[in-house]
């Protein structure tokens, strides 16, 4: 017998869960409510569980990979979002070559979750 899996959600610490699901949606992603201080939140059939509940040591090392054909248009849409004002201690680093095959965008969302947009570079 084999194992499998239907779904699968990380939960997603939030320092303020209001400031932090707005934040996503600006970002793109649409939001469910969820259930127990939940919201779920999908782009493209990818989904994450953000949870209204803050461990700064824990937050501030929670880091997710979002694999992307395009980092220069997160760049953009993070840079707007966070140019906003809106989101707190939200911050980018640009784009940057990383190891000459990816093209590596580092987001840290309000409560500290480091965000690493990544996409392939094709080889020369």
């Amino acid at each position: 017998m084999s194992v499998s899996i239907n779904s699968f959600k990380v939960y997603m610490p939030a320092k303020d869960f209001e400031l932090s699901k707005r934040f996503y949606q600006a970002m793109g992603f649409k939001m469910s409510e969820g259930w127990g201080g939940t919201a779920d939140f999908e782009l493209n059939g990818h989904c994450f569980r953000l949870h209204d509940h803050y461990v700064k040591e824990f937050a501030e090392n929670f880091m997710v990979v979002i694999s992307t054909d395009d980092v220069e248009a997160w760049h953009r849409r993070a840079r707007e979002v966070i140019d906003s004002g809106e989101f707190g201690d939200a911050r980018l680093k640009p784009p940057e070559i990383v190891d000459g095959k990816w093209l590596v965008l580092h987001v840290l969302d309000p409560t500290g979750v480091l965000l690493v947009f990544v996409q392939s570079i094709p080889a020369q």
